[in-house]
């Protein structure tokens, strides 16, 4: 190493401790956005989420496990009895959706059980 670049090397490291003390090199964490259930509705919020992680598998063409989540009437059907959230938030008695997969977040099991519980609305 050049003996040279020994001094510019430690002046280096006390300007790396420096900003570490005062805090400037520490990056203030991201808040995590609250899960709004407010206004869940099926067009707005349950449709997307079942077309983006559901309607692969449960669709009119091939309604795997005899589920079809492509429109409103059967989805509701399954909503109502209690198979959609049952399986979305892996319960025991009903299979763990989506199959051999990781479970929805949270917030989303959270919208469609709100949707749910208001009465599965078409809106």
């Amino acid at each position: 190493m050049n003996i040279k670049l020994l001094p510019l090397l430690g002046f280096g490291l006390l300007l790396l401790a420096c900003a570490s003390e005062n805090g400037e090199d520490q990056a203030s964490p991201t808040p995590t956005p609250a899960c709004n259930t407010a206004n869940v509705t099926y067009a707005l919020t349950v449709a997307p989420l079942l077309q983006k992680s559901c309607t692969s598998c449960h669709n009119s063409n091939f309604a795997s496990g005899g589920v079809n989540l492509s429109t409103y009437a059967t989805v509701r059907t399954v909503a109502l009895n209690g198979r959609l959230v049952g399986s979305i938030n892996h319960e025991a008695g009903f299979r763990a959706m989506p199959q051999g997969g990781s479970k929805l977040p949270e917030c989303d099991i959270s919208q469609v059980r709100k949707w749910v519980t208001d009465g599965a609305l078409n809106n």
